[in-house]
């Protein structure tokens, strides 16, 4: 079985602060996601 490579706390910071504003293709660059396992 594969490995996760993000955290659930990891994920949910991110969607938090994009909640509280901020653009998510920034988001997305400053955390190493790709726009596509963002999206998943």
């Amino acid at each position: 079985m594969k490995r996760k490579r993000y955290n659930e706390e990891k994920i949910i910071g991110l969607l938090k602060t994009h909640e509280q504003g901020a653009k998510l293709a920034d988001l997305i660059r400053q955390h190493g996601f790709s726009e596509q396992s963002c999206y998943r």
